[in-house]
């Protein structure tokens, strides 16, 4: 890296000590964008690379609520409001015991480029608490999502800072939060949340979109490398959302779905999963991907045992991580690579680790980055959030072909400056390059705040 990069690492590395996610992300972004910075030599001046690192409001707060048993719990929230530059402050919330201010400020981070690449008016932020859903009940849920927004409610609004949904948050958790949020300010502000229930305010599609998203970015880099999805194995890590509804689109393009997982182990069934019965396990019964053998005892489950999630092993033509980051270790790549996968999507947020990324890069492996690939969730979000202030709303098949021309557009975007800036088929630095471009002209034009 020159020397403007490395000096402003380094600073970034000290003040952030001790929160390895979020350097992370950011030694990723920074690594990618060189040549750019070379050709700008005004963002050393401007301290550009410091200030897009450093968020603009960071919001820390107890959540106290009290379980079915009578006990007072207390959980940690935040929300890391990072860059407002092209609109309010966009990013969802995350409900899950590895919740930190290290992950928060990664998605934070992550979410302002991404939001930048739809091409939408919406900045980047990200929230959550420690909080686990997991075992919980509906009351107790309603309790801690009440608490939460009690404190919240005083740094969002519309124009503001729109929370949305991420793991451990979903169309059950929004509810009770925008429950709170009207009862605390004696107003129906629709526009405040998205991903909401489809009889209060939500878009059509918006459940299927991050799936959907995902499958329109790796159908048009296959394409554009003289390939498609007819005839594909597939497998998707995670069981969740974006796992759920990946599979859905891609098995309509003639792809297979035969391996999915959950944090305790994978299936794989040959003949194609049957994503009817993944959806009554894990939407409406809330279990484990290994009652999948209940229904189907012919499948194969293997339970999980180390870092390295057994689905890896498996022998396919297209992996989709889809379920937290870095669940991709380079020694599941080395494992993805010698069983001759063809592309990799990350559907998760950083689900690949650096070293996992750079071994699939080197080894020429279609690689859709988180931060282009699973960009329809936040895309379809701003489409909601359209909706809601013009109090009118679009079909599925509306905001379905919207989404499709927003993918369409962002991969056309990361591969356009992948060529310019002499890295082909490097996706990963297109889509840095991209966004970072975006995202640093309007700070330049907005002056030093």
């Amino acid at each position: 890296m020159n020397q403007y990069l490395n000096k402003a690492l380094e600073e970034i590395e000290k003040k952030n000590a001790g929160e390895p996610e979020f350097l992370q992300a950011v030694r990723e972004v920074f690594c990618t964008v060189e040549k750019l910075v070379d050709k700008n030599p005004q963002f050393e001046k401007l301290a550009l690379l410091e200030r897009v690192a450093e968020p603009e409001r960071i919001v820390t707060f107890r959540v106290p609520w009290v379980n079915d048993e009578g006990q007072v719990i207390v959980n940690r929230g935040y929300r890391v409001q990072f860059n407002s530059v092209i609109g309010p402050y966009k990013g969802g919330l995350r409900f899950h015991p590895s919740v930190n201010q290290s992950i928060i400020k990664f998605l934070g981070f992550e979410q302002i480029f991404k939001n930048a690449l739809t091409g939408l008016p919406i900045g980047g932020a990200k929230g959550g608490s420690d909080f686990d859903p997991k075992g919980k009940s509906d009351n107790e849920i309603m309790r801690f999502c009440q608490s939460f927004m009690t404190e919240l409610y005083r740094h969002i609004g519309a124009d503001v800072d729109v929370p949305a949904g991420d793991i451990g948050v979903g169309g059950r958790e929004i509810g009770y939060l925008f429950g709170q949020y009207k009862r605390i300010k004696n107003a129906y502000e629709g526009g405040v949340l998205t991903g909401k229930g489809i009889s209060y305010g939500g878009s059509l599609a918006r459940t299927e979109a991050t799936g959907y998203g995902l499958t329109f970015f790796m159908r048009e880099m296959l394409k554009a490398n003289g390939h498609d999805l007819s005839g594909k194995t597939v497998t998707i890590s995670g069981s969740g959302n974006v796992a759920i509804y990946a599979a859905e689109k891609i098995t309509s393009y003639g792809a297979k779905v035969v391996a999915m997982s959950d944090s305790n182990g994978c299936i794989y069934d040959k003949n194609g999963i049957d994503l009817n019965a993944v959806k009554q396990i894990k939407e409406v019964k809330r279990g484990r991907i290994k009652e999948y053998l209940d229904i189907h005892p012919d499948a194969e489950y293997t339970e999980r045992t180390s870092e390295d999630s057994p689905i890896w092993s498996i022998k396919t033509d297209i992996a989709l991580p889809c379920a937290t980051q870095n669940e991709v270790t380079l020694n599941s790549a080395k494992k993805l690579v010698e069983n001759g996968v063809l592309a990799v999507g990350e559907g998760a947020n950083m689900p690949c680790c650096q070293e996992a990324t750079d071994y699939f890069l080197e080894n020429k492996v279609f690689l859709a980055p988180a931060k282009a690939a699973n960009a329809g969730g936040v895309a379809t979000s701003a489409i909601e959030m359209s909706q809601n202030s013009m109090r009118f709303y679009y079909t599925f098949e509306e905001v379905e072909a919207k989404l499709d021309r927003i993918m369409t557009n962002i991969f056309k975007a990361c591969k356009e400056n992948a060529d310019k800036y002499g890295c082909p088929g490097n996706y990963v630095a297109g889509a840095n390059l991209a966004a970072f471009q975006k995202i640093a002209d309007g700070m330049i034009a907005q002056g030093i705040v």
